[in-house]
């Protein structure tokens, strides 16, 4: 059974320049390489950042920015540490990568010493999120600009449905005397701003999953609901309507969606989770104890995907499906069920399956 080509809530990775939230916070890119991260201003420096990093913005002070770094970083090169107003210290010599989502961007390096703050219930598999407040030279950041606009709570009058509205006690957005235009005068703009509810600023690209192949484009003021971020890429739901016979609905039990990158990043939460992928075939192999997930000795196929995505998967193959293995040529484009064994393996990181069912696609 193929895949449907519409989908009323339609999960996609939308590529922006700026990042979508809207807080009561400012915030910053850096602009400058290598740029230093200091304890206070010109005081002692603590750690080098990359460009392109964005933080949040605090308080100014003369030629000095207050910022507060805001990342993930491997759990097995942070531990305790008995310094007041810390959870954590960087263990790992000579430093650490620090970086903006699990596997994400990277944000700066802290030496080992660094001192941070676990972020409450921020883990996810082999990362703890974690912050730092601290200062950078001015000179090394600007502002990001806010160019994505917050739907407020309204009624469509021609279905009688409400659309949902703004969350409760959600965040202000920033106050206009920082240049960014003048006061919104409008009926609606002392309605709370809902950061997960937010439009498209602009005509943009629609990509299944960031760096990868065009998917569609959406025009301005399409409204979208953040999922996640991951770097300079976000991850959105698009909703709409379409026509109910251009729709198919998936198996009870089948996540459709999913791609390997959230697998890997958080394999507890899929593990034996049934789902269907489109895969590029490659080959047919043994396990041996280099797959220590995968018992030895069983059979088991090397694929990419899930198609888009360039990386790579293993599915280990039930007795009685080996037949099919077969017919299948190098390249072949399948369609996988299959249950998940891992979403993460020790060594090379890539996610295993258990086939449930397969089938060729033209």
């Amino acid at each position: 059974m193929q895949s449907s080509r519409a989908l009323r809530a339609l999960p996609v990775v939308l590529g922006l320049v700026v990042p979508l939230s809207l807080t009561a916070q400012a915030r910053h890119r850096v602009i400058t390489d290598g740029a230093w991260f200091y304890q206070e201003p010109g005081g002692k420096r603590l750690a080098r950042l990359a460009r392109g990093a964005v933080l949040m913005g605090g308080e100014t002070q003369g030629d000095w920015q207050g910022v507060m770094l805001e990342g993930w970083i491997f759990t097995t090169s942070v531990g305790p540490t008995p310094r007041a107003g810390y959870d954590l210290t960087v263990t790992r010599a000579p430093e650490e990568n620090l970086r903006s989502a699990p596997a994400g961007a990277l944000i700066g390096k802290l030496p080992q010493g660094f001192l941070l703050n676990r972020v409450a219930e921020g883990t996810s598999g082999r990362w703890v999120h974690v912050t730092r407040a601290g200062w950078v030279a001015a000179t090394d950041v600007e502002s990001v600009a806010q160019v994505a606009s917050s739907r407020t709570a309204s009624t469509d009058t021609g279905s009688g449905d409400p659309i949902p509205g703004p969350r409760p006690g959600a965040p202000a957005p920033p106050g206009h005397g920082s240049g960014v235009g003048p006061p919104d005068t409008s009926a609606g703009s002392s309605a709370p701003v809902d950061p997960a509810r937010v439009e498209s600023a602009r005509r943009t690209v629609l990509y299944r999953v960031p760096e990868g192949p065009p998917t569609g484009t959406l025009a301005p003021s399409a409204p979208l609901r953040v999922l996640g971020r991951s770097g300079e890429w976000t991850r959105v739901e698009l909703e709409g309507w379409v026509k109910s016979a251009d729709l198919e609905i998936a198996p009870p039990g089948v996540l459709v969606g999913i791609t390997a990158a959230e697998l890997r990043t958080d394999p507890q939460r899929y593990a034996g989770q049934v789902l269907r992928w489109t895969l590029q075939f490659i080959s047919t192999q043994k396990a041996d104890e280099l797959r220590p997930e995968i018992p030895n000795g069983a059979t088991y196929f090397l694929a990419r995907g899930p198609l888009p995505e360039r990386g790579f998967v293993y599915v280990v193959v039930p007795e009685a499906k080996r037949a099919q293995l077969e017919t299948l040529t190098p390249l072949a484009t399948i369609q996988v069920t299959a249950r998940v064994r891992t979403g993460r393996t020790r060594f090379l990181g890539n996610p295993v399956l258990d086939m449930i069912s397969l089938e060729t696609l033209p």
